[in-house]
Formats: C-alpha cells, structure tokens, sequence
C-alpha cells in the first residue's frame, strides 16, 4: 500500500462555470472534490489529504486556505505542501471526475526522481495530475518566486505519461464538461 499524500487544489473561482462552487458540484452522487479524494483514498487508504481551500463537511481532509483565497496554484501549493508528511504527494484538481486509484498507482510506479506528470492526447502536461517527491518540491519552492506551476514544476525534470485513457485528466471548466461527466458516470 502507499503511504501517498495528496493536495488537492479546491479554491479557484470557477469563472467558466458562471462562478459557482465547481469542487462542490455533484456528479453521480458526490462532489467533484469528494471523488478526487476517493480516488487518493483508493490508492492510498492511510494517506493525508490537504484541500486548499473553502472548508467542507466531506471529503474528510485538512482543510487549509492559499492567501489570499483564489490567488491561484502556486499559492495554493505553498498553502498546501507544509502539511505533507509522505515523502511522495499527489497535486490534483478538485476538478477530475474520472481520476481513480488506478490512475495514481500509475503515476506513482512512474516516479523516477523528481515526479510523474500525466499528459492528455495532444501532448499537454496535466499539471494538477502529478505525483511528486515531496522534498524536491519544497525545495524548489522555497526558491520559486513566479506564479506558474509550469515554471515551478517543469525544470524539476517530471517524467511525462501518457494518461492511460482520456477521461483521467478530463476536468470539469464548463457546464458542458459537468453534463458529460455526469452521462458517462451515471450511464
């Protein structure tokens, strides 16, 4: 079993979804943030789940805000990642409907120094979709002063997977996307 943490970032403003609360939406019965965390939960039972932001009933987590709140990733990420105590994190969108245990046990096996990092069918990386060492982060963000997780996290060297069906890194931006999301689960 892993002894996997995770952050999960759940602060942004959902501005393509007409400003809602999009970690809090449900589909097929749960929040889109409660099936990332049972996704964590699947691959790593005893593992920590830090959410960056607004505090829930559910999932069970620690709940934890960037400053100020909806500053973006890499705030987030510095809100997050002191309360990490495995040496390997997951970094997730609260946004991934889709994502299993399975598909963490993928990126994990993948890890060869820095971090695994899934890329979608056209080649882009899904930087919320990761596993990483823990040290290398903090060690690159105590120095990091940009605000683009691309610049934090590309020159760390991730190794790059092909996520394993397209549906792992389907997030959740629009209506359209929910409304899809829910077809295919509750189908």
């Amino acid at each position: 079993m892993s002894t996997l943490d995770a952050v999960i970032l759940a602060g942004g403003a959902g501005t393509r979804m007409g400003g809602v609360d999009k970690p809090g939406l449900a589909v097929a019965g749960h929040t889109l943030v409660e099936r990332v965390a049972a996704a964590v939960r699947a691959h790593a039972p005893d593992g920590r789940i830090i959410v960056v932001g607004p505090e829930r009933d559910s999932p069970p987590a620690l709940y934890v805000r960037e400053d100020p709140p909806g500053s973006g990733p890499v705030p987030a990420l510095r809100a997050g990642l002191p309360h990490v105590t495995a040496e390997r994190f997951a970094l997730l969108a609260a946004d991934l409907p889709h994502l299993t245990g399975g598909h963490l046990a993928t990126l994990e096996g993948a890890v060869e120094d820095v971090g695994a990092v899934f890329v979608d069918g056209g080649g882009r990386e899904q930087w919320l979709t990761g596993v990483w060492d823990t040290g290398a982060v903090r060690a690159a963000l105590a120095a990091y002063t940009g605000r683009s997780l691309y610049g934090l996290l590309g020159p760390l060297g991730p190794r790059f997977v092909q996520a394993p069906d397209p549906d792992a890194v389907a997030d959740c931006d629009t209506p359209e996307d929910l409304a899809r999301a829910a077809r295919r689960l509750d189908g």
